[in-house]
């Protein structure tokens, strides 16, 4: 497959989503950018058209746990592109309540963006994917999904190994045809969930951690940890360690 052409990008408004909007405009992409804030998608596509007058920028809002919404917004951005070569799941949340202390409903809200929303935009994305007979999904789990974690990581951490699994499965089931799938385990990154006013070990910057990304998307291998340094290293240190080291180091 030559380049990847038309891309959508869902929780595109903020965060790594909206920085991958940038590196890709930047590298002549058409893009549709999903998220539940319209005005910001609309001032990011305003941003792209004025840097990249070549580019194609079409925003969608969407609230990824409506799942109606998911499959429409998909075939309708098919319908406008004529084609949909690439689908990055982005959208998820970090919020956690250790379990058993009485923060279901936000562990709920947790589990139904990270990996039930994501089931919906897989669905989506391959069932274009198979009727065209091409395409790459791209689902950004986390290095969290390495182990299970404690206290407000519990559920964030189990959603993330779960969408890992799932894109495995995904790309176990097309195996042999032109439908790529890779999965994106980033580290420390720069974001609204991770912001830069609390900093963590081995933290990068969304810019750096965002063009290691897309240089992982662009390969279209099936798994990459990013940036490839430390976390590669250090995802199999988190494999391996006993739990107690995980769960200090967490």
């Amino acid at each position: 497959m030559g380049v990847r052409k038309n891309i959508l990008i869902t929780g595109a408004s903020a965060g790594l989503g909206e920085q991958m909007a940038r590196d890709f405009a930047a590298r002549g992409r058409d893009l549709a950018l999903c998220a539940r804030r319209l005005d910001r998608l609309e001032a990011l596509r305003d941003e792209l058209l004025a840097a990249h007058p070549g580019v194609t920028i079409t925003v969608r809002q969407l609230d990824v746990t409506e799942h109606a919404q998911v499959f429409a917004a998909f075939d309708a951005v098919r319908a406008e592109f004529g084609t949909l070569d690439r689908v990055i799941v982005n959208a998820g949340g970090g919020k956690g309540r250790p379990i058993g202390t009485g923060g279901f409903d936000t562990n709920l809200h947790s589990a139904q963006t990270n990996f039930v929303a994501a089931l919906a935009q897989c669905e989506a994305a391959v069932q274009i994917f198979r009727d065209q007979g091409h395409g790459h999904l791209v689902v950004i789990s986390s290095m969290s999904a390495m182990r299970g974690l404690p206290r407000g990581m519990t559920t964030y951490a189990a959603t993330k190994a779960g969408v890992a699994a799932l894109a495995e499965g995904i790309r176990a089931d097309l195996l042999g045809t032109a439908v790529k799938v890779t999965t994106v385990f980033p580290g420390y990154i720069v974001s609204e969930a991770n912001p830069a006013a609390k900093p963590k070990p081995m933290m990068v910057s969304t810019e750096q951690g965002v063009r290691a990304m897309v240089r992982a998307i662009e390969r279209e291998r099936p798994q990459a940890k990013v940036p490839a340094w430390p976390w590669v290293p250090v995802g199999f240190v988190m494999r391996h360690a006993p739990l107690r080291a995980v769960a200090r180091f967490s």
